[in-house]
C-alpha cells in the first residue's frame, strides 16, 4: 500500500471512530435519562426514544465520509491504486472536520437530550420544543459532513504510476 493511501485510510478511520464515539457517548448517557424517566412514566416511551436516537446521526455521518474515502480510493473495488502521499494527507484533512465535530456534537447533543427528558417528565406538551433544543446541536454535525462530505468526494484523486 502506498503512503497516500495509508494517510487517507487512517482519516476515514478516525473520521468513523470519534464521531461513532461520541455517538456512543450521547445514546448511552441520554439512555440513562430515559430509563429513569421511563421507570415512572412508561408511556413516554416514544417520545423519549427519539430524543435519545438524535446523537446517533453524528456516528452515521462518520460513517458514510469514511466509506466515501474507501469509494474514491477504490479499496472496494479490488486493487487500490496508489496515491501521491500529498492527496493522501488532503483527504485525511477532510475527515478531520466529522470526525472532531461529530465527536464533540455528539456529546453535547446526548447533554441536551437528557435536559429535555428530563423537561419530558415534567412536562409533555413541551416534546415539540425539546425535539427543538436536541436539534440544534445537530446543525454544526451537518456542517462537519457536508465540509467532508464534499471535499472527499469533488477531490480528483490522481494515482501515482
Amino acid at each position: 500500500m502506498a503512503i497516500g493511501n495509508f494517510y487517507a485510510i487512517i482519516g476515514a478511520a478516525i473520521a468513523v471512530l470519534l464521531s461513532g464515539i461520541g455517538s456512543a457517548i450521547g445514546v448511552g448517557r441520554a439512555g440513562q435519562a430515559a430509563s429513569a424517566l421511563l421507570g415512572k412514566q412508561p408511556e413516554k416511551f416514544g417520545k423519549v426514544l427519539i430524543l435519545q436516537l438524535l446523537p446517533s446521526t453524528q456516528g452515521l455521518y462518520g460513517f458514510v465520509v469514511g466509506f466515501m474515502v474507501l469509494i474514491q480510493l477504490g479499496a472496494l473495488g479490488g486493487s487500490m491504486p496508489a496515491i501521491p502521499p500529498a492527496t493522501g494527507w488532503v483527504l485525511f484533512a477532510y475527515c478531520m472536520p466529522i470526525a472532531f465535530v461529530g465527536l464533540g456534537s455528539a456529546i453535547m447533543q446526548g447533554n441536551a437530550a437528557i435536559g429535555c427528558i428530563g423537561l419530558l417528565g415534567k412536562n409533555e406538551k413541551m416534546f415539540g420544543r425539546t425535539i427543538i433544543m436536541v436539534a440544534l446541536v445537530e446543525i454544526f454535525a451537518i456542517f462537519a459532513f457536508i465540509i467532508s462530505f464534499l471535499g472527499v468526494m469533488l477531490l480528483d484523486i490522481p494515482v501515482v504510476a
